[in-house]
């Protein structure tokens, strides 16, 4: 007997019919077709099974609906990955499959660094900070279907996991917004993954002695609190161990470099794995150059304008050079504030203080002066009792010279006139010789840290 009608019902790619017997009248068949997407619902499906006058069933929908109405209605715990024999596992100790050391594997990316203080030699770091782990001695959810599973990061309280620690760390800030950054996921292979993103302050110990043309090595070091080599051994992700921001940008410093290495260290009590990312720094030299040595070279210069005052104009003379040094010296100040104080002499220090110096000599070219200029102040003796000469033998002398030819004598040069011309020759050679050495110097300064600029 020829069917009513057929009824297709389609799920996805898969199509289900029925056959429906005809009724007593004879029509002609027809054909009805429903269209149900992949995404929808085992209860919006079953929902619109009801209202379909027909009774349908197929073996690989079957097995889907059940599979999700197990992962639906069933709940994971942590017994379901545990052993069933509390005695198997230990979370005291690490999984040493056949005795060899656990190996853990991380992974770092650094999204920023920032608040880099010389004073405290610390620098700030953001992080993502993941370890991956084997852990054998755990069993996977009867129900498990995809590559992973999201377990509760509070299940690390009951499970094994790497005493990790940040050896050079100040403090560790643990972001907690909008929900708290980690999460864990269990691998069908039984690998632990555990991401968690930090804000660290971690401590940089740098060297200033060249500063600030300076290249600073800052690390940031993970090691092993408890484990020894003997039971766990620190490794970098093979694949894709470090990755950094490409948008991080210092104000006063640029990243040329960053790599990762070892720094497994022995104690007295053995070995303790360890790894650090390092961080090469390099100081930018434009805001010292605009801010410390163009304004110091300035000041120097403006020392030298008492070279082109005349000798006698002592208040300008001092003012300008007394003015020039406490100038300088509050320079100098400005540019260790930043800084701690260190034992041994840096860069900075010594350009400063041969500016310093040169200002000082400025200073004491005027006392020099001073003195020389100061000789004709000194008492002058008597002048020799004068004969009274008459009207005619004055004229009877003026007359011989001009009779005899000889020229008559220059005026005698005073004390006066030989000190004034003393001190304006030192005034002269200080004006050529101050700023030709000052030249030599400073040349010879910039040539020397040429190459750490």
């Amino acid at each position: 007997m020829a069917p009513d009608y057929v009824t297709h019902i389609r799920y996805g790619l898969v199509a289900f019919t029925q056959e429906i017997r005809p009724p007593p009248l004879s029509i002609t068949p027809a054909s009805i077709t429903l269209l149900v997407p992949d995404s929808i619902t085992l209860e919006t499906f079953s929902t619109i099974s009801s209202l379909c006058p027909l009774d349908f069933y197929h073996e690989q929908f079957a097995e889907r609906a059940e599979l999700e109405r197990e992962e639906s209605t069933t709940g994971l715990t942590i017994n379901d990955i545990l052993p069933e024999d509390p005695i198997k596992y230990d979370k005291m100790r690490p999984p040493k499959k056949d005795g060899n050391p656990t190996k853990v594997y991380f992974h770092v990316t650094v999204m920023g660094l920032d608040s880099i203080d010389e004073g405290s030699m610390t620098y700030a770091a953001d992080i993502f900070f993941a370890q991956t782990w084997k852990d054998h001695r755990l069993r996977l959810p009867e129900n498990m279907t995809s590559e992973y599973r999201l377990l509760e990061v509070d299940w690390l309280k009951n499970m094994w996991r790497p005493d990790s620690f940040f050896k050079n760390a100040k403090s560790v800030t643990f972001q907690t917004m909008t929900i708290p950054n980690h999460y864990m996921w269990l691998y069908k292979d039984k690998t632990i993954l555990y991401m968690v993103k930090l804000t660290l302050r971690l401590s940089c110990a740098m060297n200033f002695m060249i500063y600030p043309h300076d290249t600073q090595e800052c690390k940031l070091q993970m090691e092993s609190l408890s484990h020894t080599t003997d039971d766990m051994i620190f490794q970098w992700d093979p694949d894709v161990p470090l990755v950094v921001d490409e948008n991080i940008e210092l104000p006063q410093l640029a990243l040329l470099h960053n790599h990762t290495a070892d720094c497994t260290q022995v104690y007295s009590t053995g070995n303790f794995t360890c790894l650090e990312v390092v961080f090469e720094l390099k100081r930018r030299l434009g805001y010292y150059l605009f801010h410390t040595y163009i304004p110091t070279c300035l000041i120097v210069i403006m020392s030298w304008i008492s070279f082109w005052i005349k000798p006698e104009a002592a208040p300008a003379r001092v003012t300008l050079g007394v003015t020039s040094l406490l100038t300088l010296s509050t320079q100098h100040a400005k540019s260790q504030a930043a800084l701690p104080p260190v034992s041994y002499l840096k860069a900075v220090d010594a350009f400063m203080s041969v500016c310093t110096i040169f200002v000082f000599m400025a200073l004491m070219e005027y006392c020099l002066v001073n003195i020389v200029l100061g000789d004709s102040d000194l008492p002058k003796p008597p002048p020799p009792p004068k004969k009274l000469e008459t009207i005619f033998d004055m004229a009877a002398k003026e007359n011989s010279f001009l009779l005899s030819g000889v020229p008559k004598p220059p005026p005698v040069e005073t004390p006066a006139q030989r000190a004034r011309n003393r001190a304006i020759n030192i005034d002269r050679f200080s004006r050529i010789f101050f700023p030709l050495l000052f030249t030599v110097l400073n040349g010879t300064y910039w040539i020397m840290v040429a190459d750490y600029i």
